[in-house]
């Protein structure tokens, strides 16, 4: 085959395509596009087969000098703008050599690489969507390139790119999607601006759900909120932010993948980030319904500590999440865990924060009236924290608690019951608590 395409290409041409002016190989390619309009015009492909076998072969991908491999990928680009509209059938051999370029150590090869894709790209267009992922990953890593000329050259390609993924209709969001997850975590603020970039201009594509994606890729943008670069915050935020907005517009939402990926946000130790999860959060208990009811727990998990938050704004929104929370009225049916939410209210008994205490043992009283019989089914568990709570420092604490305890008193006694109270009293008899003994009543 090498035979047959040295025999259609000139010796002078080839000669000049490994020149290292790059004027004569610019010529040169120009050349080879003249002699493959002809050969395509003539339906010549099997020669035009060898052609492109040779720049692989002995240019694009040659051990020798590197001014051999860029007239290789000029040269291949160059066979593409020859065949124009009949370019796709031979993407396969024209596409591979030309990526496998990016990975070079000569910078200025991976450049010529990445002019190469982009002239290829504006020949073929929506031919190309084939390669897209081999493609995204090449451009992935070299928006992180140490070249500033390669980087601006990606960057050229990733625009196009882009352009002619919105509007093509075989671009796969279900093939694409594993690859973005799979690099939300890094780190390197180049490809951050890369990642978010890309979900920004597919998320304006009207037939692309990317909404539906969201919880795959949810995490990585929440973890970009505390970036360094003030820039990729503000981007990362405008996404999540665009997002947001179409949840509240969307009928078909998955709240429940999602809250976990917030609730775990807000404990963020940054206060950005645990901001925007934690107005999130009061956004899905709003719109969320019976969807996010087996997540009650969790959620309540991470409004608890979120009310006694340094930052007002924070303690502001949590509040009024946790009103909303506890406002829902809803049964064991939908999946409603009065034991996890118990365990919740009582971890944050032991809070260093007054607010947070007090709305633990708001969230007893609010249970204990509503759901009082399998309240009672735990109070083995729980009566000795409520008891420990009448020691509060915090009056507020304490009316809380014995608010809770006294409303106990007007339970059918039982054997249980009897224990709980033998507790209670053994309790007050210590010293310690001699100023309750008058104010707790049976």
């Amino acid at each position: 085959m090498a035979a047959d395409a040295l025999a259609i290409i000139p010796g002078a041409v080839l000669r000049n395509l490994a020149d290292k002016l790059y004027e004569k190989r610019k010529n040169a390619a120009l050349e080879i596009e003249g002699i493959i309009k002809q050969l395509s015009t003539a339906g010549e492909h099997d020669k035009i087969a060898a052609v492109i076998g040779l720049l692989t072969s002995d240019f694009a991908m040659s051990p020798q000098a590197n001014h051999r491999k860029q007239g290789g990928l000029i040269g291949l680009a160059a066979v593409t703008v020859g065949l124009t509209s009949e370019a796709a059938q031979h993407l396969e051999l024209i596409v591979p050599p030309v990526l496998n370029a990016f990975l070079d150590q000569d910078s200025r090869v991976r450049y010529y690489a990445c002019e190469a894709l982009y002239n290829i790209a504006k020949v073929v267009r929506g031919d190309f969507i084939i390669y897209f992922n081999k493609i995204f990953d090449a451009l992935c890593k070299l928006s992180a390139d140490s070249d500033a000329n390669v980087q601006s050259a990606a960057h050229l390609l990733d625009r196009l790119v882009k352009d002619i993924v919105t509007e093509s209709d075989q671009f796969s969001i279900e093939e694409f999607i594993p690859l973005l997850r799979e690099r939300m975590n890094v780190l390197n603020p180049y490809v951050r601006q890369f990642l978010v970039g890309w979900i920004t201009v597919l998320d304006s594509v009207p037939d692309i759900d990317m909404l539906g994606f969201l919880p795959d890729f949810l995490d990585g943008l929440f973890n970009m909120l505390s970036d360094n670069s003030h820039e990729i915050r503000q981007q990362a935020d405008a996404a999540l932010s665009e997002f947001l907005q179409e949840i509240k517009n969307s009928p078909n939402v998955d709240y429940g993948r999602m809250a976990e990926i917030l609730v775990r946000r807000a404990g963020s130790d940054d206060e950005f980030t645990r901001l925007t999860s934690i107005t999130w959060i009061n956004e899905f208990v709003k719109l969320g319904g019976e969807q996010l009811v087996p997540y009650y727990a969790d959620i309540l998990g991470a409004i608890l500590p979120c009310i006694s938050d340094e930052e007002e704004k924070i303690r502001v929104v949590a509040r009024e999440t946790n009103e909303e929370l506890r406002a829902m009225k809803s049964d064991q049916t939908e999946g409603f865990d009065i034991g996890a939410i118990l365990i919740i209210a009582e971890r944050e008994l032991n809070s260093e924060h007054e607010a947070t205490r007090i709305e633990a043992l708001h969230w007893f009283s609010t249970l204990l009236l509503r759901n009082r019989t399998e309240f009672l089914g735990y109070l083995e568990g729980i009566f000795e924290p409520l008891l420990n709570a009448l020691s509060d420092p915090s009056d507020a604490a304490y009316n809380h608690a014995s608010s809770v305890i006294q409303s106990l008193g007007e339970e059918d006694i039982n054997v249980k019951f009897l224990v709980q109270l033998d507790k209670l009293i053994r309790l007050l008899e210590t010293p310690v608590f001699a100023y309750l003994r008058l104010q707790v009543n049976f």
